[in-house]
Parts: C-alpha cells; structure tokens; sequence
C-alpha cells in the first residue's frame, strides 16, 4: 500500500501531536475546519484526534458528527481536565491524557479506527469477482437510462438482501445516483452532500466490483462534485447535465 492510498489519522495543529508516527497510516494536521467535512471524507479519514486545550474543541467533535458522509469516524479528545460525559455529548468517543497518547494509541487504532480488517478486505475482493446478479445489471441499466429514483430502490432492496461486504458496493453506486437525480431537480447541495456520503463506501471498493467500473465511476462523480462545488460557492449557475455518465460495465 502506498502511502497514498493509506487511512489517516487526523490531528488538530497542536504540540502535543508533534512527531506522531502510526504504522500502516497517515498522519494529517488539519489547522482550521475549512471545508472539514469534505477534508475529512477525502483524505480517508479513519481516526479523528483533537486537543482537548482549544476553545473551539467542542466544534472540532460535533461537526463531523452531523453528517453522514463522516459520522462514523471515531473521535478521541486529548486532554488532562475534561470531563469524559461532557465530551461524549459533543461527540467524541474517548477521552485520554496527553500523556498516555503516545502508548495507548496503538491499542485506540486497533479497537476504533474505521478501517477495513484483511479479512473483510479479501472477502471484498473474491465477492467483487463474482458475476453480477440480474438485479444488478437491471439496476444498472435503470441508473444509465436517468431512472434515478428507480435505480436506488432496486440497489436498495440488494443492499438489504446482501450481508456480504459486497453491499457497499450497492449502497455507493445507489448514493452517486441519488445525487445524480438530485442534481437534474435543481437539488445542488443535496446533491453535493449525498456526493460526500457516497465517498466513504467508494473508497472502500477495488477498481471493479462485479463488473462495475468503480474507479471511472470514482472520477465521474468526482467531476460532477467539484461543479456543485463551483455552483454553491457562486462561481457559476448550474451544473451541466451531460456531466452525469452512466455507469460502465466491464466484460470479458
């Protein structure tokens, strides 16, 4: 795994988070919470560390939870004097000393971080090398021919039918075309927040699940992303329709 494509822990712009290290992961220092949720879901976000000295710690643990697109990532307030059910309704799921940080993170990482086991990693993998199932080309088929709406309500009964990892892979191709319909009534920022949502299930898949080019699907949607984010900053007045592509189906 190349750095890259690494988890990462996210630490607020503190001294007591200098020199950080953690096997297997990234470690990102965010210095204010400009456009935080969308920061957070790009960058992979798998454990969330904040100082628990800042005035605005409060903020720093209950943005990430209004959202969807990064509510389940785990928060852990560092601190010597707070009160571990004040934090908690705020947001944050553990309260530790600066100076247990260093030994007990290690222990934090492996029973909070939101990262994928090997396990479920490879049984991902074996299932996203299976053929698709009819439901799944129909829904397919249903996205590519603007039938948004139908679309998630057939990826949605397989995502519901399926207890396999594979579901994620419904539930994200079922978000991007929520967004999609969104984007076509006027919706931008419903659109654009379904977007972000759908990122968390994405990132998880490999290049191609069942015949599903995930990774074009990835750059489209991305595309389509980065014009809501013109149109909600002002920078332009709506998003073009053919920026919406179909989902591409792999065969051999």
């Amino acid at each position: 795994m190349n750095n890259s494509t690494k988890p990462a822990i996210i630490v607020t712009d503190a001294p007591i988070f200098n020199g950080l290290t953690a096997d297997g992961f990234r470690v990102l220092v965010y210095a204010d919470r400009v456009n935080y949720i969308a920061r957070l879901a790009d960058d992979r976000a798998a454990l969330l560390l904040i100082d628990g000295a800042r005035d605005d710690w409060a903020l720093w643990c209950s943005t990430p939870k209004s959202s969807p697109a990064t509510r389940r990532i785990p928060i852990i307030v560092v601190a010597d004097d707070l009160d571990a059910v004040t934090a908690r309704g705020h947001g944050a799921d553990v309260v530790i000393k600066p100076a247990d940080l260093r030994s007990a993170l290690p222990d934090l990482l492996r029973e909070r971080a939101r990262v994928m086991t090997d396990a479920t990693s490879n049984a991902l993998r074996d299932q996203c090398a299976e053929a698709p199932p009819p439901d799944v080309l129909e829904a397919v088929r249903l996205f590519n021919t603007g039938e948004y709406y139908a679309q998630h309500d057939l990826f949605e009964a397989l995502w519901v039918a399926e207890d396999r990892p594979v579901r994620d892979l419904y539930r994200a191709v079922l978000q991007v075309g929520v967004a999609y319909y969104q984007v076509t009534r006027g919706n931008y920022r419903g659109a654009h927040k379904m977007l972000l949502r759908s990122v968390q299930w994405l990132d998880l898949l490999p290049d191609v699940c069942q015949q599903i080019d995930v990774a074009m699907l990835k750059a489209d949607s991305a595309v389509v992303r980065a014009a809501l984010d013109r149109v909600l900053a002002g920078e332009a007045a709506s998003v073009d329709a053919a920026l919406l592509k179909p989902v591409r189906l792999l065969t051999t």
